[in-house]
């Protein structure tokens, strides 16, 4: 019995050392590895999103750095080198937009001027093409222009109250002749007044941008829906159309700079209306949602905060 107990004690003992020596390599690999890790990954997630500030400090002392400091000095590397790219892309996006946007007036003017003389057919149809191209290229450099200032945080927010229901039937109103023209009918479901504090001028670029793609993609004899509905802290605001819809990966890409997911009407935007759409809507606190089916028509459904902060209820 005593060789027993002896027996019995010395596994006791070492299976204590065990477990000791199990939490102290847990703890380790927790401070050492899991934990490190876990930053370079977070911080991969912002640098995806658009955020080259992010910084990921080393574990050790210079003299005493090892292969995991080694990768994590690499990563703060790659992020510094990636951001001064985006800086020099942006700063090229609207050093050369600027410089394209007075000579484009000039072919603009010129072209207004021609169209009010005494021209054969062939010639308006031309005039008419160097108007419409014209119009498209100022639109793609003023949003480029746009975004390049919001992204650069050169335009900051000023919120005022006004009522929201009524920008959103004067905007709509805007795109009056064209759903008329395209055989389009408008529904709107409003409530008769819907009190806000917001920058109105921004959210007025939101509106247009949504609208504007639900009319163009809509097909004739279709309809296009606004909708307004308030809550104790946000406001929602969709807007519906019967067009083309989409698959699941143009919903993935859809607010992306430049992404077009119906080809066949590239012709008709430049892909910056809904990434000027998103930026807009995270400066103001905001959100926005996309729900489609192929053949079943788009709805976009925006989410903005009352008085401020962000939109959830």
């Amino acid at each position: 019995m005593v060789h027993l107990a002896f027996l019995f004690d010395g596994i006791l003992y070492w299976c204590l050392i065990a477990a000791g020596v199990t939490l102290l390599i847990s703890r380790l690999t927790r401070s050492t590895y899991e934990k490190p890790l876990k930053q370079i990954a977070q911080a991969a997630r912002q640098v995806a999103g658009g955020d080259f500030s992010v910084y990921v400090p080393p574990i050790h002392s210079p003299d005493k750095q090892d292969y995991m400091d080694d990768m994590i000095l690499d990563f703060n590397k790659m992020v510094a080198e990636l951001g001064s790219i985006e800086t020099l892309k942006t700063d090229f996006f609207s050093n050369v937009s600027h410089e394209i946007k007075t000579p484009l007036a000039v072919i603009q003017n010129t072209a207004a001027l021609l169209a009010d003389g005494t021209l054969t057919d062939r010639q308006a149809e031309y005039v008419g093409a160097i108007s419409r191209y014209a119009r498209r290229l100022n639109d793609l450099i003023t949003n480029i222009l746009k975004l390049n200032k919001l992204e650069k945080q050169n335009i900051q927010p000023a919120p005022e109250p006004y009522d929201l229901c009524r920008q959103l039937a004067e905007c709509a109103l805007l795109f009056e002749d064209r759903w008329e023209e395209k055989g389009v009918e408008f529904q709107a479901e409003l409530e008769d007044q819907a009190p806000i504090e917001a920058d109105k001028n921004l959210l007025e670029l939101v509106w247009n941008n949504l609208l504007s793609n639900a009319v163009k993609f809509t097909p004739a004899g279709g309809t296009v829906t606004l909708r307004q509905a308030s809550r104790a802290r946000w406001a929602e605001v969709s807007v519906s159309d019967t067009g083309c819809g989409m698959d699941a990966k143009t919903m993935e890409h859809i607010f992306d700079k430049f992404y077009q997911g119906d080809t066949s009407r590239s012709a008709e935007g430049n892909g910056l209306g809904l990434a000027l759409v998103l930026r807009i809507l995270r400066m103001v606190g905001g959100d926005i949602s996309v729900s489609s089916r192929p053949g079943e028509g788009s709805t976009f459904t925006v989410k903005i905060p009352v008085q401020g902060g962000v939109a959830n209820e």
